[in-house]
């Protein structure tokens, strides 16, 4: 087996500290263990926010963040996600769903958690529809890394490997724990759902053992991809053949030019996950009982600036997708192109304005108060639209 393999899974492993922060209640984490979705988000006070400013997480029993608009009024739309659905590094009231509920007339409900899957997300909002907070109207917002996330045992994996010479000196938000996740089935011939390799505190618990981390995962088939990408050796006969079942045309035979086709396969993998994630499960799962969907697209900085200079979008193949089987959905993308045609800054000056830089728990920069504000305002015709009867800020 590959050597960078073991050093990725050797540096990688969870640490004690870090574990007993998230099991222990009675310690501070922004996360807690959740076996059937790895983990939800609970109440915290954090120094992630604007200007590192301190930001208050507050969550209710039932998983979802604080409600401060039109609580007397019945909520009918709930929305799930990552950590942009979450609006992380804001407080609860500098979140897009209470800048639109103030502006709508009614509240909007908030499960996002960050770092979550679109299969993460999809498993919680078919956990809640099932129950008392169940609603009429679901949004799913699906940012630009949560495709590959999908197929990740553990993305703890990937992102402390590409930040692994960031200080330890304390414990660390865990943001990967194991979870739920999607594999092309070369006997079945179609994605199948994989539990969590952590079902319990136990198992959890097991894997700060670096001999026991290192076997679980030393031949999963995504931690293989990511070490071609990082230029090392690993078996790939599996993934060329998942490639060729999912007419992914990619050549991992040439060591020169292996991390790229392996990175650009990654990301078509992810795609490949995520339109059998809308189309096998969410949708007939929304037709049957009668629900009404929408998916509005986020991403990162850098995505934003680059479309903004006028370079290709990564995404047009999912964009068709959705197009092709009548998902309604918005695009984060093209309501910032239109935002920023009124500017005469800058690409990066004018994203710099919406966005935190990452701190704390959070991998990537987030929205500050302002960029919830945007989104939520520049969303608003879309949910408007939608909604029947309209919201009351639009009745009459």
């Amino acid at each position: 087996m590959s050597e960078l393999i073991r050093q990725i899974l050797k540096t990688t492993t969870y640490r004690p500290l870090d574990v007993e922060a998230v099991l222990d209640e009675g310690k501070k984490s922004w996360c807690r263990f959740d076996p059937r979705i790895g983990y939800c988000p609970r109440t915290i006070e954090l120094k992630d926010g604007q200007d590192f400013c301190h930001t208050t997480y507050t969550y209710e029993p039932a998983g979802h963040r604080k409600m401060l608009n039109y609580t007397d009024r019945t909520c009918r739309i709930n929305t799930y996600g990552d950590s942009f659905t979450m609006s992380q590094q804001v407080s609860d009231d500098e979140s897009w769903q209470e800048r639109l509920a103030a502006h709508l007339g009614e509240p909007v409900r908030n499960f996002g958690c960050g770092g979550h899957s679109v299969c993460t997300a999809h498993i919680r909002a078919m956990l809640m529809e099932e129950g008392p907070l169940a609603a009429e109207y679901l949004v799913l917002t699906i940012y630009d890394n949560d495709h590959v996330r999908n197929l990740d045992a553990s993305r703890w994996i990937r992102t402390q490997w590409n930040e692994k010479d960031r200080p330890r000196d304390r414990a660390w938000p865990l943001h990967g724990l194991p979870w739920p996740h999607l594999r092309w089935d070369l006997a079945q011939g179609k994605f199948v759902e994989r539990p969590a390799v952590a079902q319990s505190a136990a198992d959890l618990r097991r894997l700060t053992d670096p001999e026991h981390f290192y076997n679980t995962f030393h031949d999963d088939q995504i931690v293989r991809l990511f070490v071609l990408q990082k230029g090392g050796e690993a078996r790939f006969d599996d993934l060329e053949q998942t490639a060729e079942a999912l007419r992914i045309k990619v050549d991992f035979r040439n060591p020169s030019t292996r991390p790229a086709e392996a990175l650009r396969f990654h990301l078509a993998y992810g795609f490949k996950s995520t339109e059998y994630l809308l189309e096998s499960r969410l949708l007939p799962w929304c037709e049957k009982n009668k629900r009404h969907l929408l998916v509005p697209l986020t991403y990162c900085e850098s995505e934003i600036v680059n479309f903004l200079k006028g370079g290709e979008r990564f995404d047009t193949a999912f964009l068709d997708f959705l197009r092709k089987k009548n998902i309604r959905w918005v695009d984060g993308l093209q309501l910032h192109k239109d935002d920023f045609a009124d500017f005469g800054c800058t690409p990066e000056k004018y994203v710099s304005r919406l966005f935190i830089k990452p701190t704390a728990a959070a991998v990537f920069g987030h929205y500050n108060a302002m960029g919830n504000a945007f989104i939520a305002y520049a969303m608003k015709n879309a949910i408007v639209d939608w909604l029947n009867p309209k919201p009351p800020a639009y009745r009459g």
